[in-house]
């Protein structure tokens, strides 16, 4: 590690960031793990401080420093955009980066060098190491690139399983708190949405190995895969449909070929009730992304199905999946890391799955092109199949021609004439 060494100082929040200085890179925590008190200890030492880059990837606690008002003293640059920061993206107090996950840690060596990480972390074993708990993904790479750490110890954080830990004596400082880590409920999910979860199911077969995004549209299809016997986890997220899946016998990862009988991930975001699955769970192996959104170690299981979603997806299979016309919305995330993973992999199945409309069946999600502005995630040429409450389209291999007859035939029945009379008009029909 490059950070300093040494006995760690328990302190409070205010003394640990007390040595963060104007000018430095500052990265914080992920997911359900954000070290809150430390964050705002940091933002309150704004009148102080003048051009503190703070990095992070999503994250659900508060993020002060992006406020109105901090523009001076702090630049948030994120990874991917979530509700607490995106104001301030849209309104040019904030930046984001496009980038594949499993690239984060690599651009920690050799492009934002990090002064600092504040993180939260489990309390230290007997023998001195904590981990990460919750939230490995970038956190890992963050903390063996970073000059410093300063870590909350939290008895209610799990103690995970994994290649995420560091000892106490790496710590520049620790601040022990005692909090519930947040917790995300599973949305409700609709008929629409139910039908979408059992279309993408019935592409799913025992055995296979399974990555499933965070959302409604992940959340039905991990439901609908109970009676499935001999399913493996290989996934970023873990949320509580996986877990779910491992209780009724569906899930036990004896067919996978990396990290056999292991549920791997590089986060858990969901319930109190997922995070006490995973205390010091031995079948749950929590990683950093480097290694668990590398396509070619996702690509090292067979059959792999990656089901993830988007916002809209265009004629030709173009898949917008980060943005509202020229708005960001979220990011880059895993989507690509785990579609092509999966299409490298025997027997692989990359999924794409919508719902048909929006905004009460006015919109389609399903266009001839994507609204201007929008940026494109996941290309045409890696798009396999497309998935919505109307049904299955198989694009892998076909000619455009072929693609917009599949992808019409799985619109909303109100907008197909549309499309095909918008495909003729772009010149893609004839």
């Amino acid at each position: 590690m490059t950070h300093s060494t040494g006995a760690s100082t328990a302190c409070s929040a205010a003394q640990a960031v007390a040595d963060i200085s104007s000018g430095e890179r500052v990265f914080i925590g992920s997911g359900a793990a954000e070290p809150v008190s430390l964050v705002s200890a940091m933002t309150e030492r704004a009148p102080e401080l003048r051009d503190v880059s703070v990095l992070h990837i999503y994250t659900i606690g508060p993020a002060p420093y992006a406020e109105p008002g901090y523009e001076e003293s702090f630049r948030h640059i994120s990874f991917f955009v979530g509700s607490n920061v995106r104001q301030a993206v849209w309104e040019g107090r904030a930046d984001t980066v496009p980038i594949h996950l499993h690239e984060v840690p690599r651009m920690f060596e050799q492009h934002h060098r990090l002064d600092w990480a504040l993180v939260q972390l489990s309390r230290p074993d007997r023998h001195g190491y904590c981990t990460v708990g919750v939230s490995a993904d970038v956190v890992v790479a963050a903390m063996r690139n970073a000059r410093h750490v300063v870590a909350e110890l939290n008895p209610q954080m799990p103690r995970t399983h994994g290649n995420n830990q560091i000892h106490i004596s790496e710590l520049h400082a620790t601040v022990e708190v005692d909090t519930p880590l947040p917790e995300v409920v599973p949305p409700e999910v609709d008929e629409t949405i139910r039908r979408i979860g059992e279309n993408v199911a019935s592409l799913v077969r025992d055995g296979d190995c399974l990555q499933a995004g965070i959302g409604s549209v992940p959340n039905a299809a991990l439901a609908a895969l109970t009676g499935h016997r001999h399913l493996g986890v290989h996934t970023e997220a873990l949320t509580d449909g996986i877990v779910d899946l491992v209780e009724a016998g569906a899930i036990d990862n004896s067919r996978k070929h990396r990290k056999h009988g292991k549920t791997v991930c590089a986060f858990v975001l969901g319930t109190q009730a997922l995070y006490d699955f995973v205390d010091d769970n031995p079948s749950v192996a929590v990683h950093g992304s480097e290694y668990v959104n590398d396509p070619a170690v996702i690509a090292g299981n067979d059959d792999v199905v990656a089901i993830n979603s988007a916002l809209q997806v265009d004629l030709t299979g173009q898949v917008n999946a980060d943005s509202l016309g020229s708005s960001i919305w979220s990011g880059f995330g895993g989507q690509v890391d785990f579609i092509r993973g999966a299409a490298q992999s025997r027997n692989g199945r990359p999924i794409i799955a919508l719902p048909a409309t929006a905004k009460g069946g006015t919109v389609s999600r399903i266009v001839a092109g994507l609204e201007p502005g929008s940026g494109v995630v996941t290309t045409r040429a890696d798009v396999h199949h497309v998935v919505t409450e109307y049904g299955v389209a198989d694009l892998f291999g076909r000619p455009v021609r072929e693609r917009i007859e599949a992808l019409v035939s799985i619109a909303h029945p109100d907008h197909r004439d549309g499309l095909l009379d918008d495909a003729r008009r772009l010149g893609l029909l004839r």
